[in-house]
């Protein structure tokens, strides 16, 4: 399709609020050029051209050019329209850009009602540079935009992108006339400066820009005919690359303000590419549970990409099944002794992101996963009745116990003296630390600071934190709640509550935090701009969100994209330790095993409810007990004081070094609170703590009991006493325990021979003390 057709086209299409004084139905549109045409532009040639170029077109007395009139009127009636001044230096660069058209008509053998874009793109170079380059003498600065306009306005060019860099302003005041584009620009800016676009010079510099080339594409300065036909046609232009999507987005949602538009409607995920290397069929199945399927996104895609590696695997082991109905159990078997054995990038589409990883096998939770998805891709099937119940998709795709048993929970903490650092950085961040950001930061200070402390305090996951709303932080001091203007709302025993909005797992619910979070978050509130609604994904809602920006909510890898950055560089920490890069969830078991191995640590139970889940199980993914919490617990628990008694031993030295005790003198004399024993296996004794008054026992109210007792050669011991179940129960559950032991010793013989019952002797009950194992001291 030729530029003249295009242009008519869109001539055509024009909003009738606003034309351009210049009817292009009214000239000859020929592209061929006539005898007469040929001979004046040959008689004239190219030489006269390029000489009379820097003074204008020669005057039209001559034949010749009369025969051009169809030629040069509308370069002469297009020129007048332009809005540039009277000054001679810019009629002159629109009398030069008139001859380069016409020499260009002279090399191309056509009129520029012929031309295509790419000539047009030509004409004008890719760049300032590389037109004045292909001219042979010295060409005005200002000679180029003339020659863009009048490409836009004969030509119908717009395809901007050809061009490289260039001033889009400078050419829609010189198309429409600085006025009305001012005025336009100013009602969008009015409503973009009020949700703080105006913080960031660089790109409200770029939104005048593609604010320009917008009215250029629409071929009207007015605001009111960009409507959403308008965008969905600039949105599909190929002059509108990525780098100005953001923007039109933003352009959009002002005119949508205004009345104009709707507002625009972001696509989200894009979508995934067509699966490749399985059979047609099997991708057909595939494609349609994930078009069917009411799973958030991001786990339907992750299901689609394990079940088109499933896909796979059936075409390289069995070809001859292609749908999912003509599994059998021995195929689910097959399915996961595969899983089980595969290794990193086997039945994938893109191996290029797996770098070194290649070739090694897969981890127990990537197994279980490839499981889970599988068992969920049939267990749909088969419940929306697609295909018949020829085994049970829970039983048969399971994950193995040789699987399964090397999952379990080992949360991702950062270690303490790291964390430490990170908190110090995070309450002294400023913008100098942020990366790319100067005096003039894309995100206002009050807001990073909130996000950051935020991260660093609430243990939000990044959604919930993204979606946090305004007048989320509440205040209360004994259990009343703090008036926002109260003067102590920063009281030391003030609570502060966030309320977190509908989450992964649960419903919204309210959480104690900080006070230094809640003080950062109201002093971004206090500042943030009017910003308009924007719609919750996950409770379909239009809600005010708090950290938003420019009618738009920060985006949730900001954190780890930008602050995480910034605060290991501040703290001088690397931004990845043993377990993997520091990232913003990882923040959520830091903040949870340090508040369940505090001081006084919150019980399982609290940390679930502080946390939002569901279950205290999945409390245990980020929760984990320290070291140094389970030594102090092991040591108050006295597990080695339960089970072994110390008792005072007396060792008579008087009766080893005299030979008495070789000739069966007692020497060792064990403390039993109400007596001495001198049985020598006092330890293995049945009766230690229920002594019977046997031989070996001497009573401490007796004489040779206090003849011992003032014995000056006398050595002190402590000795370890393991005791029996039932001696435990005697010392842990007091008298009916002992009461039993009794019983149960009754007829047992003491070390001297006869039982408790012969001897007629009512039986001494002896609590060991429950002291530490020490030498003792002569």
């Amino acid at each position: 399709m030729t530029a003249a057709v295009r242009a008519v086209g869109k001539t055509e299409a024009m909003q009738p609020g606003w034309t351009f004084p210049l009817s292009l139905e009214r000239y000859d549109q020929r592209g061929e050029l006539t005898d007469a045409e040929h001979r004046a532009l040959r008689e004239l040639g190219p030489k006269a051209l390029r000489r009379n170029r820097a003074r204008g077109i020669p005057r039209r007395t001559a034949t010749h050019w009369t025969a051009l009139a169809r030629l040069v009127e509308p370069l002469d009636t297009a020129r007048a329209g332009l809005h540039h001044g009277d000054d001679t230096r810019f009629r002159r660069a629109g009398a030069h850009a008139a001859a380069i058209i016409l020499q260009n008509c002279v090399d191309t053998s056509r009129s520029y009602w012929a031309w295509t874009t790419e000539d047009w793109a030509q004409l004008c170079g890719s760049s300032a540079e590389a037109f004045v380059a292909a001219r042979e003498l010295p060409t005005e600065t200002t000679v180029r935009p003339f020659l863009l306009a009048l490409a836009y306005l004969l030509g119908g060019f717009d395809d901007f992108q050809l061009l490289g860099t260039f001033n889009r302003l400078h050419l829609a005041r010189f198309v429409f006339g600085a006025g009305i584009v001012e005025e336009s620009m100013r009602q969008a800016s009015a409503v973009l400066d009020q949700w703080g676009y105006r913080g960031a010079a660089s790109g409200k510099h770029r939104l005048r820009g593609v604010f320009s080339q917008a009215l250029l594409i629409n071929r009207s300065p007015r605001l009111e005919d960009l409507d959403t036909a308008a965008f969905e046609r600039l949105r599909a232009h190929p002059a509108t690359g990525d780098h100005h999507g953001e923007m039109l987005y933003a352009l959009q949602r002002a005119v949508a303000a205004l009345g104009h538009c709707d507002p625009p409607v972001r696509t989200g995920h894009h979508h995934a590419p067509g699966i490749e290397g399985t059979a047609t069929a099997w991708a057909g199945w595939v494609e349609r549970w994930h078009d069917t399927s009411t799973l958030t996104p991001r786990v339907r895609a992750a299901v689609r990409t394990i079940m088109a590696k499933a896909g796979r695997w059936l075409v390289a082991e069995h070809p001859e099944i292609t749908e999912p109905g003509q599994w059998t159990r021995q195929t689910c078997a097959a399915w996961v002794a595969a899983v089980d054995r595969m290794n990193v990038g086997d039945y994938v589409q893109r191996r290029d992101h797996l770098h070194t990883r290649a070739g090694t096998p897969i981890s127990p939770r990537t197994k279980a996963h490839n499981l889970m998805a599988t068992r969920t891709f049939f267990r749909d099937c088969q419940e929306w009745e697609w295909i018949g119940r020829r085994f049970d998709p829970a039983r048969a795709l399971a994950v193995p116990r040789s699987v399964s048993a090397l999952i379990g929970t080992n949360p991702r903490v950062i270690a303490d003296e790291v964390w430490a650092k990170l908190l110090w950085a995070g309450l002294n961040l400023d913008q100098d630390h942020l990366p790319g950001n100067s005096a003039d930061t894309y995100y206002p200070m009050e807001l990073i600071r909130a996000i950051t402390l935020t991260w660093l305090f609430s243990g939000l996951r990044s959604d919930e934190l993204s979606r946090l709303r305004i007048g989320c932080v509440r205040w209360q001091h004994n259990g009343q709640p703090i008036a926002a203007d109260s003067p102590d709302v920063l009281a030391e025993d003030a609570v502060c509550l966030l309320d977190v909005p509908v989450h992964k797992t649960g419903t919204a619910f309210t959480k104690p935090v900080d006070p230094l979070l809640g003080q950062a978050i109201e002093a971004w509130q206090a500042l943030r701009p009017p910003q308009p609604t924007t719609l919750d994904r996950k409770t379909s809602e239009q809600v005010d969100m708090l950290f938003a920006v420019r009618a738009h909510p920060v985006a949730k890898n900001y954190i780890n994209r930008t602050i995480i950055p910034a605060l290991c560089a501040k703290a001088g920490v690397p931004s990845s330790d043993v377990r993997g890069n520091i990232t913003s969830h990882r923040a959520r078991s830091t903040i949870a095993t340090q508040l369940y191995n505090a001081k006084e640590p919150m019980t399982l139970f609290e940390l679930q409810a502080w946390l939002g889940h569901r279950t205290p199980t999945a409390t245990q993914h980020y929760a984990k007990i320290s070291p140094n919490t389970l030594s102090k617990a092991y040591t108050e628990a006295g597990y080695f004081a339960r089970n072994v008694r110390t008792i005072e031993v007396l060792l008579d030295r008087d009766a080893v070094t005299s030979g008495a005790a070789a000739a069966g003198q007692p020497w060792q004399h064990y403390d039993l609170g109400h007596g001495w024993c001198s049985y020598s296996f006092f330890e293995q004794c049945q009766h230690r703590m229920a002594c019977a008054r046997c031989d070996f026992y001497t009573p401490k109210d007796s004489s040779k009991a206090q003849l011992l007792e003032a014995s000056g050669n006398l050595q002190r011991m402590l000795a370890s006493i393991p005791l029996t179940d039932d001696e435990r129960a005697a010392v842990d559950d007091g008298h009916t325990a002992v009461t039993a032991l009794l019983d149960r010793l009754t007829d047992v013989p003491t070390p001297a021979g006869p039982t408790p019952r012969e001897l007629g002797t009512p039986a001494t009950v002896t609590l060991l003390p429950i002291v530490q194992v020490r030498p003792g001291k002569p």
